[in-house]
């Protein structure tokens, strides 16, 4: 063997090897029944007793935002301790006045507890709007939903009974994309999503260092505010957040039940996905140069932090090295051995194909779904090109990051993964408290206005406290439980006579 077949086989063994270890992480969840027992969420709620503020960040979702705010409204949870704030960039007059809209009808149907606050100072991205709306949060648990997400309406009695029962102050939920059919390439979106949040989340957090996902995320706000919010000048400020948690320590909870994943849509077209998919992995690389990850305690997490925080790196590198190992196997004479070793990495890549044709099929039964007798066929004419897609948005990734192009390249959001509309029923929900203000705040030069008297903001305080004296919440478990199920009975059979 010459030093070119050396070389080769050293490339071909190291993607190897790493193409392994990624298989076997989509693995880990299915181990053992006590991994597949994390993933499942309690049976029975305790009663509510925390508060939480839901953030809304949108930036021209006219075509998602009404619905999206709906479904926060039907959460199952009492108003009096939810604070719903819908953030948006004051320029933004489309989606601002499609929300104006919806909060007109929730006004008159006496629902106060969702809030438009704007902004109009840079950076115009999702992480400043997210340190925008913390700055409003009231309640003790602060959490964000994308514009075109569909959350449980459980997910907040889940979040409370595990919270209250664990005393535990982060937990990253599941969020899983739906509409598989839709383009050649969403199967296998819809995949890497289910893998992702079901599985190799959970190793992330038995190693101590969590990624965390952009939403379905739940914080206590004490901690965010000890660390001064989100990265404003990051891409990738979910996964930037999750890394400092971890280097400080704090123990990260990590649920998935397939019930009561939030539900979002793939994106619409090739170009789309591959501008997702491009600020991901620059945002990535930008965590990565930051080096928080170096302060990690322990080898196995600076380890697998750097993992994936490098892994853009090693997606265009395969996307190089797949043709160039072809090329040379059917034209340059190599050692035999080089040329069996070159070829290693595709039989990896075919084990990763058989795991995703057997998750599809998981995927679909549980979510009462039709994969359909050709998907095997789809799925592994489309499993390249994905590759190649994956590869492509990390080589731009890569190429932006050493330009020094952060600009935030957004995602189109068309509500594909919505097969109903939230309903418009508002009064079968849990109750309200008449005292909240409904105010809308702004933000101009770092400094609030709001449309009514600072007198109301009395109000706004107390309506996301709990009663003085607790009675309302003071029930058993079973009582509550029984309560739950007896308002989920009347809200299905109110929902049956809207639709006729």
């Amino acid at each position: 063997m010459n030093t070119g077949d050396y070389i080769l086989a050293g490339l071909s063994l190291l993607l190897t090897a790493l193409s392994a270890y990624s298989a076997a992480l989509m693995l880990y969840a299915w181990e053992d029944a006590e991994k597949r027992e994390r993933n499942t969420a309690p049976k029975n709620f305790v009663p509510p007793r925390l508060r939480f503020t839901v953030l809304l960040p949108a930036r021209h979702e006219e075509a998602v935002i009404q619905d999206t705010i709906q479904r926060v409204v039907d959460l199952n949870y009492p108003r009096e301790l939810v604070q719903a704030l819908v953030v948006i960039e004051a320029g933004d007059s489309g989606t601002i006045a499609k929300v104006n809209e919806k909060l007109a009808v929730l006004h008159q149907a006496g629902i106060n507890h969702v809030e438009l606050v704007t902004f109009s100072d840079p950076p115009i991205n999702k992480p400043h709007g997210l340190n925008i709306g913390l700055r409003m949060a009231k309640g003790e648990i602060v959490t964000i939903f994308d514009a075109e997400d569909e959350p449980h309406t459980n997910i907040l009695q889940m979040i409370n009974t595990v919270m209250s029962n664990e005393n535990t102050p982060i937990v990253q939920c599941g969020v899983q994309l739906m509409n598989h059919g839709d383009k050649w390439f969403s199967a296998l979106n819809v995949l890497e999503y289910f893998f992702w949040f079901k599985s190799r989340m959970h190793y992330h957090a038995s190693v101590g260092m969590v990624p965390l996902g952009g939403n379905t995320v739940f914080m206590r706000r004490e901690i965010l505010e000890e660390m001064g919010g989100w990265d404003e000048h990051c891409l990738t400020e979910d996964a930037d957040i999750g890394i400092r948690l971890s280097v400080m320590g704090v123990p990260i909870r990590v649920v998935y039940d397939d019930e009561y994943v939030t539900k979002e849509e793939t994106p619409p077209t090739i170009e789309q996905f591959i501008k997702q998919r491009t600020r991901w992995n620059q945002g990535f690389l930008q965590v990565l140069a930051k080096g928080d990850w170096r302060k990690l305690p322990t080898l196995p997490q600076r380890l697998l932090a750097f993992y994936t925080l490098s892994f853009p790196l090693f997606q265009a590198a395969t996307l190089i090295y797949l043709p160039v190992s072809i090329w040379m196997m059917l034209t340059v004479k190599m050692h035999i051995i080089a040329a069996m070793i070159s070829t290693l990495p595709l039989y990896v890549l075919g084990l990763q194909y058989l795991i995703s044709l057997v998750g599809l099929f998981e995927f679909t039964s549980i979510h009462k779904l039709k994969a359909g007798w050709l998907s095997p066929l789809r799925l592994l004419l489309a499993f390249l090109p994905f590759q190649w897609m994956l590869g492509f948005g990390a080589i731009r990734a890569t190429w932006r990051y050493l330009k020094g192009k952060n600009n935030w390249e957004k995602t189109a959001h068309l509500g594909a993964h919505r097969t109903t509309s939230a309903h418009q029923n508002l009064a079968v929900n849990a109750p309200v408290l008449e005292a909240a203000s409904g105010q809308q705040w702004s933000m101009v030069g770092g400094e609030w206005s709001s449309n009514i008297a600072a007198t109301a903001n009395d109000s706004l305080q107390s309506s996301v406290l709990p009663n003085s004296s607790g009675n309302d919440h003071r029930v058993s478990s079973t009582l509550f439980n029984a309560q739950l199920a007896s308002r989920n009975t009347s809200r299905n059979t109110s929902m049956e006579d809207l639709n006729g």
